[in-house]
């Protein structure tokens, strides 16, 4: 299944995700940890180990260096 996944205020990539991908894994694929995001489908937060089913999705960055 082919994810668009925008890092809000960075960049928005496609990724390609198996049938068992979890949006864990599309935090992975845009080099960012699961411990340092929230992923929002629709607006609304979503469990990073629950299996990826939309086709776009929202990374929010909840720590930025500086």
């Amino acid at each position: 299944m082919q994810v668009t996944v925008e890092v809000v205020g960075e960049e928005t990539r496609e990724v390609e995700v198996g049938d068992d991908g979890t949006y864990a894994d599309l935090i992975r694929a845009v080099d960012l940890s699961p411990h340092e995001v929230s992923v929002l489908v629709e607006g609304a937060p979503v469990p990073e180990d629950q299996p990826v089913e939309a086709p776009e999705v929202k990374v929010l960055r909840l720590i930025k260096g500086g």
